[in-house]
């Protein structure tokens, strides 16, 4: 920090306090000084303590937990949009965090890039230095003015600030709320480039279950990354491999429709907001997990950036093969985005399915098609935000008619009060077969109040209720079939602790047969309908301490019967190396014959270890009662050089009463990012 380029540089300071208050500057003094030159951005950090008190830190792994954290992020918009952007940031341990922005707000952690950051401690202070190369990132070229804020999280003084204020019902990644960086010049046009990051893959498995002889394979592929511009960038992968990806959390199924899973590919998750954020959580014309999960993906591209002032684009291609459980398929999406007015958009898209084989799987069908359209909602000073989106299906062998799907919803937001109104409607015969529709032919309409009031000279920071009922009718007549009233009351206190207790109130009408075990012992009867209360209360204690927990139990009826549940979180960590952690849930229904009573226990204790920041080993282990099953899944990686990997991942499932194994695997990866 005494380096000329240091003291001559100016600082930004006085920074503004977010949380627990917003109406002063920051007791946490922090420093930041930026530069550059050619090659790439410099910041220089400086952040004092408050307290005596450590400093909190969860682990040394890339793209920490920000809530379990002491840390500072950077959020930059490079296209002057206030919507998109890039985030880096590190913890007081030397942690890297780096993220694509989107939405105005959203932080996808999946995008991973080459750049550099160090950290030094002191007895009332640490230091930070960050080297961000021009080339790692995308821009508007010839802009001289970026929109960008600081934020830091202390969480021994349980303080958040920012350098530029942002009031504190909006997260600090909020692009609303932002300064400017004024540049000297321009940033240089980093011309065209090409990274290449191949792969070897070797593994064996064997399935037990079915008595099967041990597997072995070999294997590699690649992913090449063009960028064709300051702005625009293509994606290539030939035989990727997901073997790496994280395990899917499970979760005991007592629902009447399908369970969403998030997507954990890094290919598809990096500029993942172009093509998967159309529609809602239930109506998503374009879900990645349904591309590479039944059977291998051979090859694919995705060309996604900026052009021009005011328009995204994103275009993607891939080609999957032939299984057991589905045919060979090409998947096509296309998406094009224009700005309008301050901070909104209007989107279009375009999904295709096409089987390669028409005469494979004939049942289900030869393609299916999606196209809509969106706007999407974003005032200056964000209190207003909401969606309008209208989808058309078109697929092999369905008769056209109610194969259309439409939506939108209207949130206002003050410091104290939040709004929201939701509707939807999905049509009998609409399909998105690359999509995620787990129900149809309803009508939804889902009105939300939040109220949150602020005390003085109090242990709360804030406490206040939230009034939710979700309607659900049946199209053409409006019959009401579903419908789910819940009224909520929550404590957050200055320790960080908290308190959730909600009542609710449920009416459904099947529509179709249902079991409420998941089990296949009996179904209810299309045509029936059931109505029940639910009461619920979880506290979660202060997450600063080494250990913490969050417990919740509920009791009500269900269905034709009864439920009691409990959930359990337990983590304690030994900063700044790793974690040991365990979730658990159990329901308990009381039904009558045939079903009876039954109980299903979910555990699933973890270890996670980060010996250095590029060096993590994890094992988590899940018993899922329901399912009769018991897994190990056990991941070790080495980041030996900057996004480069070795993996070593071993997986194995039992059965929990026999602990005989039904079948295992272990598999080698190595991959090198050529720049």
């Amino acid at each position: 920090m005494d380096e000329e380029d240091w003291l001559r540089a100016d600082v930004a300071d006085n920074f503004f306090m977010v949380t627990p208050y917003d109406t002063s500057y920051s007791e946490a003094k922090s420093e930041i000084r930026m530069a550059y030159d050619d090659d790439a951005i410099y910041l220089a950090m400086i952040f004092f303590d408050v307290t005596d008190a450590p400093r909190v830190v969860e682990s040394l792994r890339r793209d920490f937990a920000f809530n379990s954290n002491d840390n500072f992020l950077l959020f930059m918009d490079p296209f002057n949009d206030l919507t998109t952007g890039y985030s880096f940031g590190v913890n007081a341990a030397g942690a890297m965090w780096d993220g694509t922005m989107s939405n105005g707000a959203a932080v996808d952690l999946a995008w991973d890039t080459k750049w550099e950051v160090v950290v030094k401690d002191y007895d009332d202070r640490w230091v930070a230095e960050m080297r961000i190369p021009f080339k790692s990132i995308r821009y508007k070229a010839g802009l001289d003015r970026w929109n960008i804020n600081f934020s830091r999280l202390d969480l021994s003084f349980n303080e958040k600030s920012s350098w530029a204020p942002v009031p504190r019902q909006f997260p600090t990644a909020s692009l609303a709320f932002t300064g400017t960086l004024q540049w000297d010049q321009p940033p240089p046009d980093p011309g065209l480039q090409l990274s290449v990051i191949p792969y070897i893959f070797g593994g064996a498995s064997r399935d037990f279950e079915f008595g099967d002889e041990t597997t072995y394979r070999t294997d590699f592929g690649m992913d090449a990354k063009l960028a064709l511009s300051s702005s625009l960038n293509l994606d290539l992968t030939y035989n990727p491999d997901f073997s790496q990806a994280d395990v899917d959390q499970q979760i005991i199924n007592l629902d009447r429709f399908e369970l969403f899973f998030p997507e954990k590919r890094q290919f598809f998750l990096e500029n993942s907001d172009l093509f998967a954020n159309f529609g809602s959580n239930r109506v998503r014309p374009f879900f990645s997990r349904r591309i590479g999960i039944d059977a291998p993906v051979l090859a694919g591209a995705r060309l996604s950036g900026t052009m021009g002032q005011q328009w995204r684009i994103g275009v993607m291609n891939m080609f999957t093969e032939e299984s057991d459980f589905s045919p060979a398929s090409n998947f096509f999406v296309a998406t094009v985005q224009r700005q309008v007015f301050s901070r909104s958009n209007i989107s279009a898209i375009l999904v295709d399915r096409q089987n390669v084989d028409d005469t494979a799987f004939q049942s289900i069908g030869g393609y299916n098609r999606t196209g809509g359209l969106q706007f999407n909602l974003a005032t200056q000073d964000n209190r207003w935000s909401g969606r309008a989106f209208a989808f058309k299906s078109f697929t092999d062998g369905v008769d056209q008619g109610s194969d259309f799907a439409q939506g939108a919803d209207l949130t206002y937001a003050t410091q104290r009060l939040r709004l929201n109104l939701f509707q939807q409607y999905v049509g009998e015969r609409y399909t998105a077969s690359a999509g995620f529709v787990p129900r149809t032919n309803f009508i939804q309409l889902e009105p939300t109040a939040t109220f949150r009031l602020f005390p003085d000279n109090s242990p709360l920071v804030f406490h206040g209720a939230q009034l939710r009922v979700q309607n659900y009718f049946t199209p053409g007549d409006f019959r009401l079939n579903e419908r789910e009233s819940s009224l909520g009351y929550f404590f957050s206190f200055h320790n960080l602790s908290q308190i959730d207790i909600v009542l609710s109130h449920r009416f459904v009408e099947l529509q179709r047969d249902f079991d409420p075990t998941n089990s296949g012992i009996a179904s209810l009867a299309a045509g029936t309908d059931y109505s029940w209360f639910n009461a619920f209360v979880r506290y979660s204690s202060d997450t600063r301490k080494l250990f913490r927990y969050s417990v919740g139990a509920g009791r009500g009826g269900f269905y034709n019967g009864d439920r009691t549940f409990v959930q359990a979180d337990f983590n304690y960590r030994y900063q700044p190396y790793g974690s040991v952690s365990m979730v658990a849930s159990y329901n308990y229904l009381e039904l009558p014959a045939p079903w009876g009573n039954n109980s299903f226990w979910l555990v699933g204790p973890q270890v996670d270890i980060t010996f250095t920041p590029t060096l993590f080993f994890t094992t988590f282990v899940q018993y899922n009662e329901q399912m009769d099953n018991l897994n190990i899944n056990s991941r070790f990686q080495w980041r030996y050089s900057p996004v480069s990997d070795i993996f070593i991942v071993y997986t194995d499932n039992y059965f929990p009463e026999t602990m005989d194994s039904r079948n295992r695997a272990i598999v080698f990866k190595m991959s090198y990012w050529f720049n």
